[in-house]
């Protein structure tokens, strides 16, 4: 397995909301410069990526109803057909976590075959956002996998890296991609669905640890640090 493999795992992540214009097009050249899978841009940005990425093999992937879920079906169906036709191939799109709670799969799978419907149509990647963090019981989890895999998404991802929690003191934090939630995710789904590991995966043993688990992307903001680690662990290869 080569170190550019690894880079193939990476979504390089720029979706943090104090990034500026001139932030995005660096992230959009680091990606470029090693070679990753996809950038995961804002929504309004789409058009920057496309352009700085034309000619390379560097998808453009963006963010829908991000980060809490909380849009309606009809908003969120506009905002994927919006980001298609600005350039997007791939599409994360978070889940209404409140809903999920509810326990109303009606209305999820609903969320879920609308924005599958569009991304189809376009042969757009759909990845699914569950935000585990605001999970706490496993069977919520296992629901989710199996009504993605009956509306045949691409991927399911465990986070938006931005989930955090108020704790008792007050004080917010997140913990993003367990190997708990991994295992139980790559268990439940079909298959043919494939695992996003988000939140958390900060170098390369963390990447090596959740490839072993059955991940086949992940979303990262230290993209240049792991690969620089990988490069310098492997040499060219692995």
């Amino acid at each position: 397995m080569k170190v550019r493999d690894l880079a193939k795992m990476i979504d390089h992540s720029l979706l943090h909301p104090t990034m500026t214009e001139q932030d995005l097009r660096n992230g959009c050249e680091i990606a470029k410069k090693y070679g990753v899978a996809a950038v995961v841009i804002k929504p309004y940005a789409i058009p920057i990526a496309v352009e700085i990425l034309q000619g390379s093999d560097v998808l453009v992937g963006s963010v829908i109803g991000f980060p809490h879920g909380a849009t309606p079906v009809n908003i969120k169906v506009f905002e994927t057909e919006q980001a298609i036709q600005a350039g997007a191939v791939e599409i994360d799109m978070v889940v209404n976590v409140g809903k999920v709670l509810d326990e109303d799969w009606d209305y999820i799978r609903n969320e879920l075959a609308s924005i599958r419907e569009v991304t189809k149509k376009h042969r757009v990647i759909l990845k699914v956002i569950f935000e585990n963090d605001y999970l706490n019981q496993d069977r919520h989890k296992i629901k989710l996998s199996k009504l993605c895999s009956e509306v045949q998404v691409d991927y399911i991802k465990t986070s938006t890296g931005y989930g955090f929690v108020k704790g008792d003191d007050s004080k917010y934090s997140y913990t993003g991609a367990t190997d708990h939630d991994l295992r139980l995710m790559r268990k439940a789904a079909d298959p043919s669905v494939q695992v996003k590991a988000a939140g958390g995966v900060k170098n390369l043993d963390d990447l090596l640890r959740v490839r072993e688990l059955g991940c086949t992307r992940v979303g990262a903001t230290a993209t240049v640090e792991i690969l620089e680690e990988a490069k310098a662990r492997f040499g060219s290869e692995y």
